[in-house]
């Protein structure tokens, strides 16, 4: 019974992570929601793929998005092939394509990449991603060139009535195919491969003087990473029914890290946080402000500074709650962070408004609130309001310190 009591803690977060996904989709009903709910489940599972690198084996890439680009045009090539009637497989099954795809090109590039560990693995990875950008415009009969490979995901027909063609089937699919491949990913972790792959990044040496070859250990953690890369790409190719070069762009394997690392590297559940912090600011931040990619550059720096472990770092990491909870001066500090995030977005609407903007009049609309670019007020308002959030957080902080947490 004491056994059973110690792991209910342990069973609730999927429950809760269940409900999530198979809910959300009756909760928010409109197409587009579920365009954005779909998004946000491919996203997670390609940042749960990149953690396997970053934070479980310490091997930072920059070429992620090779693989979930070899993924999305192995599932695109594949719908094709059903649509011709060559392929004898469901619709359902093509993102398993991709991830057959992203495995058989990890195979191939990580026998490369992963003879090297640290700086030199990050350079070979970064150099892989180009080639593979450039290879996709060079090779238009298998990457379309350009315009890109196109398909139609309701090819399969209708079996049990599903057809994909609705919003909500496909976005059910993509949560089946999030829970799934969050929970494989989970178990990975708990496998001895994924305790070696830690025990790698930690002290690639001690592991080779135990007898196991931390390259062996690297290149296989290497293929399953992308092998859960490709279904992402796979689920992508479906949701978009179009895939171009673009897929396999550094922008791309950029995001992935920068949201992986806001997320939090070092928590299982920081990939899933980032997945959701990247689809929010690629289409809900970005149809707000035209400043979006400023603002995620100073969250990316203002995590690197002050909070390392990401978001879950911040809502999960036990020695900041002193182990009884949350202390008033770490409240106290969140809310002086928010302060000061608002008053620093302030001043950048104002501004960008003042230079970008000019000739839609002096006021804008901020956080409900009206904003003058004429007027002292509005700047001296939202400049105490990043000094006093700061002092705020500094002093909060200062407290903390003195507690040990």
């Amino acid at each position: 019974m004491l056994e059973r009591v110690k792991a209910a803690p342990r069973a609730w977060p999927w429950a809760l992570f269940a409900a999530v996904l198979a809910g959300a989709p009756w909760v928010f009903t409109s197409s587009s929601a579920h365009a954005i709910l779909g998004q946000m489940g491919i996203a997670v599972i390609a940042c749960l793929s990149y953690n396997i690198l970053l934070g479980q084996g310490g091997m930072l890439s920059f070429g992620h998005a090779v693989y979930t680009g070899l993924g999305a045009f192995g599932a695109i090539h594949a719908l094709r092939l059903v649509g011709d009637g060559t392929l004898a497989l469901p619709v359902s099954g093509v993102p398993l394509v991709g991830g057959l795809a992203g495995l058989a090109g990890a195979a191939a590039f990580g026998w490369l990449a992963t003879r090297k560990g640290g700086t030199a693995f990050a350079m070979i990875t970064l150099g892989i991603g180009e080639l593979a950008w450039a290879s996709a415009l060079m090779f238009p009969g298998v990457f379309g060139g350009e315009g890109g490979v196109t398909a139609d995901r309701t090819v399969g027909g209708s079996p049990w009535g599903i057809s994909l063609g609705p919003s909500i089937e496909l976005v059910y699919l993509i949560a089946i195919y999030t829970g799934a491949c969050t929970a494989l990913m989970y178990l990975f972790t708990r496998t001895a491969l994924g305790r070696l792959l830690n025990a790698v990044r930690d002290n690639a040496e001690r592991v080779a003087f135990i007898g196991y070859d931390p390259r062996r250990i690297r290149y296989l953690a290497f293929m399953v990473s992308a092998f859960f890369a490709g279904i992402s790409g796979g689920l992508a190719a479906l949701a978009f029914e179009i895939v171009t070069a673009d897929a396999f762009g550094a922008a791309r394997s950029g995001a992935y890290l920068l949201f992986t690392f806001l997320g939090g590297t070092g928590f299982f559940v920081g990939p899933l946080i980032g997945g959701v912090l990247m689809v929010l600011a690629f289409v809900l931040l970005s149809e707000w402000t035209r400043a979006w990619l400023l603002y995620v550059g100073l969250a990316f720096l203002a995590a690197v500074m002050f909070a390392p472990g990401g978001v879950a770092g911040l809502l999960l990491d036990r020695s900041s709650r002193g182990g009884r909870g949350w202390p008033a001066a770490r409240l106290v500090r969140i809310a002086g962070a928010v302060l000061a995030g608002a008053g620093m977005a302030a001043l950048i609407e104002l501004v960008y408004h003042l230079q970008l903007e000019a000739m839609l009049g002096p006021e804008l609309r901020f956080g409900g609130l009206s904003l003058h670019t004429r007027e002292a007020s509005s700047w001296w308002g939202a400049a105490l309001s990043v000094l006093g959030g700061a002092a705020l957080f500094r002093l909060a902080g200062l407290r903390l310190r003195k507690r040990g947490a």
